[in-house]
């Protein structure tokens, strides 16, 4: 029955989205605990450090600010596949399931790098799919470079995102030897802009570097897990998997943009996982990059899948543990 409601595409399924994403953000509005000392809050990149800075460190700024963010996201996901059309139907599925993932960590609900890195990233991933059956070069990889690049002066574990815009290539293109080397113009872009200016003002330009280095890879501090969210997470990334299977074997009946689509969004999947589990400054705050592709797996599976009822269990329990967590949180 819930399933059913949302996946409607009428102007009440976008009102009751609206209702689920002020209710997932309830906990971070009334209980506004300080930031945890991340290195990206101690030696934050520039343009987050410009931010907070724009927000005079105003916490409850940071979090409107936030809460306004995953609402743009939310926005974009469903537009990108209202524009493509990779899944079967038209659905807002994709941003309920973000909003959602994103209430796993109500201690992350509140101004963070990888909040605007999202936007960027996945404004990256709109180009590069784009570029598919554009005639002579596709600058969109240049573009799309450029964005993730600018993400990474936000959060510097975006730049490892930016594999996304050669597998593009790979994936949707025949290998012209120029876009490649436009795609990593555009990657070095906004480092060599950054750069100049430290240079113009006077600034350091070798503490940059250092800066940009501690961002990637010194470790992360230690993020208690309580219990009610290790049982969500492994029923969510389970379920995940599971989508994922049912994905591959629906493959083949898709159109071939659609295939692509799918393809660099599991690109994207593999390659937030690595950084999570092999660089030791990434840390739970990757899930608002994470749960991108993992929304549209799971809005497939939800769309695809004609036996209803084991769907219907997992988009209750979905709601369930969300709720479990967000109370747990306001002890």
């Amino acid at each position: 029955m819930l399933l059913r409601i949302f996946k409607g595409t009428g102007p009440g399924v976008i009102f009751l989205i609206i209702i689920t994403l002020i209710t997932v953000w309830i906990s971070a509005i009334l209980n506004q605990r300080l930031h945890p000392r991340f290195i990206y809050e101690t030696d934050p990149m520039p343009l987050y450090g410009f931010m907070k800075f724009l927000l005079h460190n105003n916490h409850s700024l940071g979090v409107i600010l936030s809460f306004l963010i995953v609402s743009l996201m939310a926005f974009l996901m469903v537009n990108f596949n209202t524009t493509v059309f990779f899944i079967n139907e038209r659905t807002f599925l994709p941003a309920l399931i973000y909003v959602l993932f994103g209430g796993f960590f109500p201690d992350h609900q509140l101004l963070n790098p990888v909040l605007p890195a999202s936007i960027f990233l996945m404004l990256a991933i709109i180009r590069i799919i784009d570029s598919y059956h554009k005639t002579g070069t596709a600058y969109n990889y240049f573009d799309a470079g450029i964005l993730i690049s600018t993400g990474s002066l936000f959060y510097a574990n975006l730049i490892w995102f930016g594999l996304l815009v050669i597998i593009g290539i790979a994936l949707l293109r025949t290998g012209n030897l120029k876009e490649i080397v436009i795609s990593i113009i555009g990657l070095l872009t906004p480092y060599l802009i950054t750069f100049g200016i430290y240079y113009v003002l006077g600034k350091d330009t070798v503490a940059l570097m250092k800066l940009l280095g501690n961002n990637l890879f010194t470790k992360a501090i230690y993020f208690p897990f309580p219990r009610v969210t290790i049982v969500a997470l492994v029923f969510s990334v389970a379920f995940i998997l599971v989508s994922i299977i049912q994905l591959i074997k629906h493959m083949n009946t898709k159109k071939i943009k659609s295939r692509k689509t799918f393809s660099l969004l599991i690109w994207t999947f593999l390659i937030s996982l690595v950084v999570y589990f092999a660089l030791p400054s990434a840390s739970v705050e990757i899930v608002w990059l994470t749960s991108i592709p993992a929304s549209y797996f799971l809005t497939h599976y939800f769309v695809i899948v004609k036996k209803k009822l084991i769907p219907e269990i997992f988009f209750y329990l979905l709601f369930l543990f969300v709720l479990l967590i967000q109370i747990w949180y306001l002890r």
